[in-house]
């Protein structure tokens, strides 16, 4: 079982933050490089509290990545359209080709937290949501989509600290809405919601990771690091040898390779 609590201690970072995020970056480029030789596709995921540092962690997760070979998908409210259809349409036209990783800020698992607490969607649907959830990635995966969950967890002081900041700063209101104060009115709600949603969804598949974001720092390092782990389970990690036809041309061209 996962227990949130133990997730709050908020350490903050020992180390040289800003050597050990560039080390970070240069192995998720390289990640990604192996990603595109390799055509091989993977799927990050990132759920968690308003405010609790997901937009700052997926900042710096593609950093240094191509911008031609990645996708981030912000998730919100679904349109008309998409409401007209099963509640995954919408994802499966996210979802990563070879060679590509796709990143979700928010996800699928909106069907178990806010349209389960908020009432979006009948107990029958939200209840049927797991199983449907757990289908999805396990196609995913058995497709040879690596995935990788993120859940980022902050105290409701630590919220409260980082909405008031959002509020106060001019440049910052824009991440904020009325939405964020009816959901920190149902937190009770929230957490019930979550450790069923634990309970139901963390797979052989598709595990849940959850990242400790009471510290800013200490949370991007602990969750590019987690997310690096994943992917290199998955991807090939040699480079592809050389087209002995490239080779040939090449050496025609420029003279003596390597």
């Amino acid at each position: 079982m996962i227990d949130l609590s133990k997730f709050e201690a908020g350490t903050p970072y020992a180390g040289d933050y800003e050597a050990d995020l560039a080390a970070l970056q240069k192995r998720l480029a390289h990640i990604q490089a192996a990603h595109i030789c390799h055509s091989k596709r993977s799927i990050v995921m990132l759920e968690g509290w308003d405010a609790a540092g997901k937009g700052g962690i997926i900042q710096r997760l593609t950093g240094k990545w191509d911008p031609r070979y990645f996708e981030v998908w912000p998730i919100g409210a679904p349109t008309p359209e998409e409401k007209a259809r099963h509640f995954l349409w919408r994802f499966w036209q996210k979802l990563p080709m070879d060679g590509d990783i796709g990143v979700f800020d928010r996800s699928w698992y909106g069907r178990v937290l806010v349209e389960r607490v908020e009432g979006f969607a009948t107990e029958e649907e939200w209840r049927r949501g797991y199983d449907e959830i757990n289908e999805f990635e396990a196609q995913q995966a058995d497709s040879g989509t690596a995935i990788v969950k993120l859940f980022v967890h902050v105290t409701q002081a630590t919220q409260d600290v980082r909405l008031k900041e959002r509020i106060e700063h001019p440049w910052k209101r824009w991440k904020i809405g009325l939405e964020d104060f009816r959901n920190r009115a149902r937190r009770a709600d929230y957490l019930e919601a979550m450790v069923e949603m634990f309970r139901r969804t963390d797979t052989r598949w598709g595990p849940w990771i959850v990242i400790d974001g009471n510290d800013k720092q200490a949370a991007r390092i602990a969750a590019l690091t987690a997310i690096a782990d994943r992917l290199e389970a998955h991807v090939p990690r040699d480079p592809p040898p050389l087209d002995p036809e490239l080779e040939s041309v090449a050496r025609k061209a420029l003279g003596k390779i390597g």
